[in-house]
């Protein structure tokens, strides 16, 4: 039985279902510090799959302020303890309800009986400081997902270089099937929780000892296809009782769903919207991204009119560089024709090579030649640098890798 190079592994049976047995490795750079404290860790292997129990507790990191307010009355307690709560949640970053120490006893014992306090555990982490990092969590119920920590580029977004960017995920897998991503490979099993978004970035700024200041929606799954949960974070993210972020380092990015980009319009918050649009004809995004005969490509881009026309905020097309796909000059030409429709910045990513899929980048000459068209055409376009692809960033791809490893060890 194969076993990698940081941990050794063994199967089991456990209650009549397969097991693996993870003894990590003293030293190991492979699994996090976390998992290297445990002596022996027992997870499931079809851990994704997710039930939904009729009384499940609500996580208190889900809750808005008001409904805060809403179960500190429910309990009897003076309203000022929604505030101290959210102290505790969003700014000393308490992992418990114990450790809400200025809250009486009583009350703590009640809202650990009522409410749920979940955690995401860190697993792995490929990267090191000042350079792209991803990190591999898990979950309360054992699903994977993954965040991205970017270190700034004034080549990305336009900005200042100091800022640290944090790719969260809003599903785990992805429903989409876009042919050239990883995420979706294995299916789709269910929705994060609001707390489950926010707790990404209060991990990342955890582990990291860095300050988040720019969140994109951008990581595992289709953020407006969980749109009421990602909202909630938004908010719990926006909110100065919260993590306090301002709306405008926000940006929400979908793979063309029409009908909820024109909800999104409707919100008041003034927060930026990304379309991974990555063809420029509805012939090539039908061959990567099954979506598009859903909402092709015009009516994407009505809803986007519209969006354009209730928001201050400029959109920003995402457009992945595929050799022989989509980085021909005529793609080019007709790129540059909708992003002068809607007066949008094009953000160009060469492809990350994802292990399984016949895709690969253009060449250097090819990514130069397709951004030249778009600024001769008078677009804004930057062509976004190596951020990642040495530690395999694209969206999916730890997840991917780590499950598959432990599916291997297992047979």
């Amino acid at each position: 039985m194969a076993q990698p190079a940081s941990a050794r592994i063994t199967t089991a049976k456990k209650a009549n279902r397969n097991f693996i047995e993870w003894k990590p490795k003293q030293g190991s750079t492979f699994l996090h510090k976390n998992c290297v404290l445990r002596q022996h860790c027992w997870r499931p292997i079809n851990a994704v799959t997710f039930v939904v129990a009729s009384n499940a507790k609500i996580d208190i990191g889900s809750l808005q302020f008001h409904e805060l307010e809403e179960k500190v009355r429910e309990f009897g307690e003076p309203l000022y303890r929604a505030r101290q709560i959210a102290d505790w949640l969003y700014q000393k970053r308490v992992q418990s309800f114990a450790e809400m120490t200025d809250l009486p006893q009583e009350f703590r014992n009640r809202l650990t009986e009522k409410l749920g306090f979940s955690r995401i555990e860190v697993v792995r982490v490929l990267g090191s400081h000042d350079t792209t990092r991803k990190f591999l969590f898990r979950l309360n119920d054992e699903s994977l997902i993954e965040t991205v920590l970017i270190p700034a580029s004034p080549a990305l977004y336009g900005s200042r270089s100091d800022r640290r960017t944090i790719c969260v995920s809003t599903q785990v897998g992805c429903a989409y099937g876009c042919k050239f991503c990883a995420s979706g490979l294995e299916g789709f099993s269910r929705n994060l929780k609001p707390n489950e978004i926010v707790d990404q970035i209060i991990a990342v700024e955890r582990e990291t000892g860095e300050k988040i200041d720019n969140i994109v929606f951008m990581g595992m799954g289709e953020p407006l296809a969980n749109f009421e949960n990602v909202m909630r974070a938004i908010r719990i993210i926006n909110a100065p009782w919260g993590l306090g972020i301002g709306a405008r380092h926000i940006t929400v990015s979908t793979s063309g769903l029409a009908p909820q980009i024109r909800q999104l319009a409707d919100e008041p918050l003034q927060i930026r919207l990304a379309i991974s649009l990555h063809g420029a004809t509805d012939a090539v995004r039908n061959q990567i991204m099954p979506i598009n005969r859903r909402y092709n490509l015009e009516t994407l881009l009505s809803a986007c009119d519209y969006y354009a026309t209730r928001k201050k905020q400029r959109l920003t097309f995402e457009y992945i560089l595929i050799a022989g796909v989509n980085d021909s000059d005529e793609q080019a030409q007709l790129l540059a024709r909708h992003a002068k429709r809607l007066s949008a910045k094009v953000n160009l990513i060469p492809y990350n090579t994802v292990h399984g899929l016949p895709w690969s980048r253009p060449s250097q000459d090819r990514q130069e030649a397709f951004l030249s068209i778009l600024r001769y055409r008078g677009v804004a376009a930057t062509l976004r640098r190596e951020k990642g692809h040495e530690i395999d960033a694209a969206c999916g791809q730890l997840r991917l890798q780590t499950k598959r490893e432990l599916e291997t060890a297992s047979s």
